[in-house]
């Protein structure tokens, strides 16, 4: 079974979280939220949510399929924060695991990691001005080798349907799609 973890952090935007962690779990992709900045963490609308896991259980589990970092302010800030979420993001990375980054993360989690050197990226509007040596595009989500990254709020469900595709196949996608009316 494929799997996925999706790093939430205090301040997370949830339905950037919360709709990628339905659809792949709908895919049949064990998905797992797993807690940055603690078991309970609050999105940037004051929901909170239970994680799954806390990212200090991640330590000696195998590397999953990808990695998804929510945006939303200030949560993609404490996952760039955590020297742990740097450690499984960097190693994730380096081993071919997708990478899949939307809104603020590309900005402010990937791009000072250096992830997004050399590559074609997208963040939320005006958020890649001091972007150097990335080809900023105005697309709604770009993939670029493993690095996947999306706009926002607005393309949440194309950023997940994009994240099944990549691990779980076209067919996977397509059935979701049609099952949601997406």
């Amino acid at each position: 079974m494929k799997k996925g973890i999706v790093l939430l952090a205090d301040g997370f935007e949830e339905i950037e979280a919360l709709t990628v962690v339905d659809l792949l779990r709908r895919a049949g992709i064990d998905t797992v939220m797993t807690g940055v900045t603690g078991n309970i963490v609050t999105g940037s609308h004051g929901i909170k949510v239970v994680t799954d896991i806390h990212i200090t259980d991640l330590k000696s589990s195998p590397l999953p399929d990808v990695v998804v970092i929510p945006g939303g302010m200030p949560g993609a800030r404490n996952i760039a924060e955590s020297s742990d979420a740097a450690a499984i993001i960097n190693k994730a990375a380096k081993a071919g695991v997708l990478i899949a980054a939307i809104c603020a993360a590309p900005s402010v989690v990937l791009y000072p990691m250096g992830l997004l050197k050399g590559k074609r990226a997208v963040c939320y509007p005006g958020m890649e001005s001091d972007w150097k040596g990335v080809l900023f595009t105005d697309e709604p989500l770009v993939q670029d080798a493993n690095i996947l990254t999306s706009k926002g709020v607005g393309t949440a469900a194309e950023f997940a349907l994009a994240i099944i595709s990549n691990i779980g196949g076209d067919a996977a996608a397509q059935s979701v799609r049609k099952k949601t009316l997406l």
